[in-house]
C-alpha cells in the first residue's frame, strides 16, 4: 500500500506528488486467496488501519482509495473467473468499511502495468516537466527513460522509440502528457515473473528427470533440500501444460540442490522461445521489439536480484560479463556459504541462482542489450523517497493529475514582474555594497590623518 500526497495550494495539473508512506501487506497477493476470498479482504486490514493514521483525519473523506491488481489476478481470471470476481468483491467489501473515498478495484492489463511503471519512473525523475528557478514550469530537454519491471507473475518492458512498431496496435501506446506526444513500445510477458519462473523451473527439472520423486536441482545450492507436493508445481496456468500424464497431486517430491551453473542455465534458457520470429526482429516468444536505445531503469525483482549480488556477494555489476560471472558464482556456492553471507535472507537464498541467471538471459538474449547498451541500465528501487513501480502512474492517471494538454505552467508572479523584482533585488545589493565600500574607505581615510 502506498500513500501519496501533494500540496493543497497547487492545482492538480501541476502534478507535484510524493510518497508519504508505504505498508507491506503480510501474506501472498490477493490471488493466493482464491479458495478463501474473505481472507483476501482481511489481509489488507493492517495496512488500511495504518492509512487511518497516515492520512489526517479531516482528509479521510476526501482521500481517493484505489486497488489495482496485476499478473497474479490476471492468471486467476484466466483459470477461474468466478474466483477472481469473488476475490475482488471481498477486497471491495473490506475497503468500503474505511472512511476513504473508495473508487474501485480492478485488474490491470499487462500493457497498463508496463505503461504506468514507465510514467512513474519518468514523472519522478522529472523527464516530463520540472519546476524552474524563475517560478515557471519547464519541459526538460532530455529523453525519457525506458522502464523494466519484474514482478511475481509477469515482467514488462516499456520505452519510447522512433522506430516503426510492426506489431501495432498490440504493443504501441500513444500518450499525450503536458502537451507533448510520446510514442511508447510496451509488452508484458505473463508467466515470466519471478514466482512463476521459479515454478516453471521446478517443472523443467522434474520433466528432465522423468518426474521421479527424488531429484537433484542444479539451480539450488549444494546442501539445500526441500520437499513439496506435485500439486504445488502444476497448480498454475504457467505450468499446467507440462503436467505429466500420470499425475498424483499429493505425491511428495524430495528435491536436493546440486549447484550446477551450466545445467541451471540450460533449464532457464528452455523457458524462452528465441526462434522463429515473424517480424524483422523479436525479443522472444515471437514478440516484436524495437532495438533498445537510451537509458533504462530496472526495478522490482530486477533491482532486488542485482542488489543481492552487489550487497551480499560483494560483486560489481557494470558489464554483462559481471552479471554472468555473478550468476555462476551464486550457483556454485554451497548452502552453508550462502547462509553465512546473508542469514537474514534464508527464505529467498535458494532461488538467487535461478533469479540471477534469468535476469542475465532476459536482458542479454531476450531484450537484446549488449556491451554498449547494458551500462545504460540503472537498477533502482526508488527515485528520491518514492518507490518506482506502476502504483504512482496508476494513481496519477485515475486522479487526472497529469494533464493531457499543456497548461499554464506559472506559479506566483508572471515572468515580466518576476524578472523586474530580481533585477531590483540585484540593484539594491549592488548599491548596498558600494555604500559599505565608500563608508569603509572614508573611515580608513580619517584614521590616517
Amino acid at each position: 500500500m502506498f500513500v501519496y500526497k501533494w500540496p493543497a495550494d497547487k492545482e492538480n495539473d501541476t502534478g507535484i506528488v510524493s510518497q508519504h508512506s508505504m505498508c507491506d501487506v503480510d501474506g501472498g497477493g490477493i490471488s493466493s486467496y482464491a479458495a478463501d476470498p474473505p481472507a483476501a479482504g482481511q489481509s489488507l486490514k493492517a495496512c488500511l488501519d495504518q492509512a487511518l493514521g497516515d492520512v489526517p483525519k479531516e482528509r479521510h473523506v476526501a482521500t481517493p482509495l484505489y486497488l489495482g491488481a496485476t499478473a497474479g489476478m490476471r492468471l486467476l481470471n484466466l483459470t477461474d473467473p468466478k474466483a477472481s470476481d469473488s476475490v475482488l468483491e471481498a477486497v471491495t467489501t473490506t475497503m468500503k468499511l474505511y472512511p476513504f473515498d473508495f473508487r474501485g478495484a480492478r485488474i490491470l492489463s499487462g500493457e497498463d502495468e508496463g505503461v504506468f511503471g514507465w510514467v512513474t519512473a519518468n514523472y519522478l525523475l522529472e523527464n516530463f516537466i520540472k519546476y524552474g528557478w524563475i517560478g515557471q514550469w519547464i519541459r526538460p530537454k532530455k529523453r525519457t527513460l525506458g522502464a523494466m519491471d519484474l514482478g511475481g507473475a509477469s515482467t514488462q518492458i516499456t520505452f519510447e522509440t522512433p522506430e516503426a512498431i510492426e506489431s501495432r496496435p498490440a504493443n504501441e501506446v500513444t500518450l499525450r502528457l503536458y502537451g507533448q506526444t510520446y510514442k511508447v513500445y510496451t509488452h508484458s510477458f505473463l508467466c515470466y515473473g519471478r514466482d512463476q519462473i521459479l515454478k516453471r523451473l521446478l517443472s523443467k527439472v522434474l520433466k528432465a528427470e522423468r518426474h521421479i520423486l527424488q531429484v537433484n536441482n542444479p539451480c539450488w545450492p549444494r546442501g539445500y533440500r526441500r520437499n513439496f507436493t506435485m500439486e504445488s508445481v502444476y497448480d498454475s496456468p504457467c505450468t499446467v501444460a507440462e503436467k505429466p500424464a500420470s499425475y498424483f497431486p499429493s505425491a511428495i517430491v524430495i528435491m536436493s540442490g546440486s549447484g550446477d551453473a551450466a545445467r541451471c542455465r540450460q533449464h532457464v534458457e528452455s523457458l524462452f522461445q528465441f526462434t522463429p520470429c515473424p517480424y524483422s526482429r523479436c525479443s522472444f516468444d515471437k514478440i516484436f521489439q524495437p532495438s533498445v536505445t537510451g537509458n533504462f531503469i530496472a526495478f522490482s525483482a530486477f533491482f532486488y536480484t542485482v542488489d543481492f549480488i552487489q550487497s551480499q556477494m560483494k560483486r560489481h555489476v557494470d558489464t554483462p560479463r559481471d552479471l554472468e560471472d555473478a550468476a555462476i558464482d551464486i550457483c556454485s556456492a554451497t548452502w552453508p556459504e550462502l547462509l553465512e553471507k546473508a542469514p537474514s535472507l534464508e527464505k529467498r537464498l535458494p532461488d538467487y541462482c535461478s533469479a540471477a541467471t534469468f535476469v542475465y538471459l532476459i536482458l542479454m538474449q531476450g531484450y537484446k542489450f549488449d556491451n554498449d547498451t547494458f551500462p545504460n541500465i540503472a537498477f533502482q528501487k526508488k527515485a528520491g523517497d518514492t518507490s518506482i513501480g506502476w502504483a504512482l502512474g496508476y494513481m496519477l492517471n485515475l486522479t487526472n493529475m497529469i494533464p493531457a494538454e499543456e497548461v499554464g505552467f506559472w506559479k506566483g508572479t508572471e515572468y515580466g514582474p518576476w524578472v523586474g523584482l530580481v533585477l531590483l533585488f540585484v540593484a539594491i545589493i549592488l548599491v548596498t555594497l558600494v555604500t559599505i565600500f565608500c563608508l569603509l574607505r572614508s573611515s580608513k581615510g580619517r584614521g590616517t590623518m
